[in-house]
């Protein structure tokens, strides 16, 4: 395969070139002067040699040519000198030979490392350096990688856009990325090109075994492999000879995204370290991308399914379910379809978080997920809606089919043994409420409403059982009223519309007005006044007690303030005490302060209490009017004979005053045993120091009865009906 880079510039080649051939001209031209004047030295050395010679042989001819001595003399001395000044020249010719010599080795020596770094800087250069045509290209890639949540959610396609680009720069044959997902080895492979079915067959076995090693799986894992065609030419010969460059991918906050990515490529010539380098730092680039882009898509998937589903027991929550639910009454609808929903809740199972710890509730809720599923449908859909509670759409069920699965789900909980962190075992029971569509209802508001009333049924009649709802218009009808009732009195109690009405209460020996009992009256719109009785079950439902009876008390002292103004005859007040103001036990400063800011003596007021209010904590109930009877303030007993154990109260607890029930004294001029009780139940209390009023006082008959068995005081309609004035 030729070089995918013109790796080095093409003039920086050619000045190594011509660098390299000055060096070698160089040294070429030093090795030819070495030896000329290696020559020349041999050359002045042969030529002294013979001139010694000659003047060897001249002397001793001197003795035999017929001079005289002093010039025979003369001629001898000066070869002799002759010869001394040829040896001192060789001799100094040759020391600056050897020289010269050593020199120029040290010149050859210096001229061949620097020629040898020079090749090797060039070399070092050539590889290091990238003609900038490539570096265009690799930041054109790099550009395109812009990561957007399309393109999260949509990876594997958001890779094929990249190889594109990346194959101009390096034209591989495929390219790949390995996940160790939760079920095996997940292998996404992109085919750069058309190619033919065996060679895919090599290279995926070539890189699930590779794989498989890298990612430290077992041999047996299950394989899944996704491919992608890309359409490009074909590079190299693709056949056995497949070379990878790897790139791990990092673990990513803890998602346990252990992956490797990389390139393939069939070639018969290996790649240099420049190309290599160069294709790592783009592989290093799509590692963070697709690394990041898998570790989002997984949070995005993650997020989607607890969108929809319970983290603790994996089924659906409620949001699904309020979905589904839209959805099957629209599809019920257009195919005339019945469906059913249940409602679970399991019947005291705060006891199993309070014996055993949250986390075995959190084990028996998960528990009974797993019952659900198996017991219902794949196409049913089973919910947790939030705590202990359940809810099941059963499709196309009809009512008597869902009464089935209830039952049946009913008696596999109940029957289902649970174990505690301690080894022993408990058992659950669940109580359900059921609806069915259109039966029952059809809308999404009253269908919950409606299976809401079928489980409260279910917990009222002893809880372990299952419960349909019949005549559910009405029921939805009642509640709603409650409710309107309970926005109408808030309104009400917000804007100044209750109204305190006074009823006397008469003394029976003398017929004078004793005292009034206070009674709260809603003013409409219209000006009518309505009966607070109308609203009582919605004011214990919805907890509106304390606020009405501190406004009572507020408006009833304020006429008590003007009565007492005007000069008119002391009289006491009766006013009523939700079961919240005595279970606050807040009353007793507000009624102080109310007292002292208005100047009434709290001797004037006297707290009516229900027998069934009156007995939650006896001890506390016992405090609680102790410290109020020592502030001023009298008590009466409400509603006396209405509970099962009225006398215990009265040995209990000790009252000022006992109203007794007006169903006794309406009928005692026909009812020998209610005359017989009522007058007992007077000398009681005479007996006890209690004084006693009787209640509903219809007719002067009635009155005269109850003036002759001693009763001490009476109202009702007959004596005087509620008014907003007193006297």
């Amino acid at each position: 395969m030729p070089s995918i880079f013109s790796v080095a510039p093409q003039n920086l080649e050619q000045m190594r070139q011509q660098v390299l051939e000055r060096f070698a001209s160089l040294i070429e031209n030093q090795t030819r002067t070495q030896l000329f004047a290696s020559n020349i030295g041999a050359l002045v050395h042969e030529i002294n040699a013979e001139i010694a010679d000659g003047h060897e042989k001249t002397i001793q001819l001197l003795d035999k040519i017929n001079i005289s001595p002093t010039e025979r003399d003369e001629i001898r001395q000066r070869l002799q000198n002759d010869m001394a000044l040829s040896g001192r020249l060789e001799k100094t010719l040759e020391l600056l030979l050897g020289e010269r010599k050593r020199q120029w080795e040290i010149g050859d020596a210096h001229l061949r490392r620097v020629m040898l770094d020079f090749n090797t800087m060039a070399g070092n250069l050539a590889g290091t350096l990238i003609e900038k045509d490539l570096l265009e290209r690799q930041s054109h890639v790099l550009e395109n990688i812009i990561i957007s949540h399309e393109k999260v959610s949509q990876w594997r396609v958001f890779v094929q856009q990249i190889l594109s680009n990346f194959h101009a720069i390096f034209p591989f044959n495929f390219f790949f990325i390995a996940f160790a997902e939760e079920h095996g080895l997940g292998l996404y492979l992109y085919f750069l090109g058309d190619y033919p079915e065996e060679i895919k067959v090599s290279v995926r076995s070539k890189l699930v075994s590779e794989m498989l090693v890298k990612l430290e799986l077992p041999s047996d894992t299950l394989i899944d492999i996704e491919e992608f065609d890309i359409p490009a030419k074909v590079s190299g010969e693709a056949g056995d000879n497949i070379d990878l460059i790897t790139v791990r991918v990092p673990e990513l906050d803890n998602l346990n995204l252990a992956g490797v990515l990389g390139v393939a490529y069939g070639s018969m010539q290996k790649l240099n370290a420049q190309e290599a380098s160069v294709i790592r730092s783009i592989l290093a680039v799509m590692v963070m991308v697709v690394g990041s882009s898998k570790a989002l898509s997984k949070t995005l998937a993650e997020l989607e399914y607890y969108s929809a589903h319970d983290p603790l027991t994996g089924l659906h929550n409620r949001r699904h379910f309020n979905e589904m639910l839209e959805y099957e009454i629209d599809r019920s609808e257009r195919h005339k379809h019945e469906f059913s929903i249940l409602m679970l809740d399991l019947d005291d199972f705060k006891d199993i978080n309070d014996t055993y710890g949250h986390p075995c509730g959190d084990a028996t809720l998960c528990g009974v997920a797993e019952i659900l599923r198996k017991n219902t449908r794949k196409g049913d859909l089973c919910t947790r809606i939030g705590g202990d509670e359940f809810a099941i759409i059963l499709t196309e069920t009809p009512q008597l089919g869902a009464h089935d699965v209830a039952e049946k789900l009913r008696n596999e909980l109940r029957a289902h043994t649970f174990e505690a962190p301690d080894g022993k075992t408990f058992h659950i029971t669940t109580s359900i409420g059921l609806i069915a569509y259109p039966h029952d209802a059809q809308n999404m508001s009253d269908l919950m409403s409606g299976v809401d009333i079928g489980l409260y049924r279910a917990k009222s009649i002893g809880k372990d059982s299952v419960c349909s709802v019949e005549q559910v218009e009405d029921k939805i009808q009642s509640n709603r009223l409650a409710r309107d009732h309970a926005e109408t009195l808030r309104h009400a109690l917000r804007s100044d519309a209750i109204v305190p009405y006074f009823q006397p209460i008469i003394e029976c020996a003398t017929g004078k007005v004793f005292a009034h009992e206070t009674l709260a009256r809603l003013v409409d719109a219209d000006g009518r006044a309505v009966s607070a009785g109308a609203f009582i079950e919605t004011i214990e439902k919805y907890g509106l007690g304390r606020e009405l009876d501190r406004v009572m008390i507020q408006k009833s002292l304020r006429v008590l303030k003007e009565h007492f103004a005007a000069g008119a005859a002391p009289s006491k007040l009766f006013i009523n005490l939700s079961a919240q103001e005595i279970q606050g036990r807040g009353v007793l400063g507000y009624a102080e302060q109310m007292c002292a800011e208005l100047g009434i003596p709290p001797q004037s007021m006297v707290f009516e209490l229900l027998e069934r209010d009156a007995i939650g904590d006896m001890t506390r109930m016992r405090k609680f009017l102790t410290e109020m009877r020592r502030s001023g303030f009298s008590f009466a007993l409400d509603d006396f004979g209405s509970g099962y154990n009225s006398f215990h109260y009265l040995r209990e607890l000790r009252f000022e005053y006992v109203k007794l029930d007006g169903e006794f004294v309406r009928n005692i001029l026909v009812s020998k045993i209610d005359y017989a009780l009522v007058k007992n139940l007077s000398h009681l209390c005479q007996d006890l120091g209690m004084l006693m009023v009787a209640e509903f006082v219809e007719s002067e008959e009635i009155m005269d009865a109850l003036r002759a068995m001693g009763v001490d005081y009476a109202q009702g309609f007959h004596l005087g009906v509620p008014r907003q004035k007193l006297g």
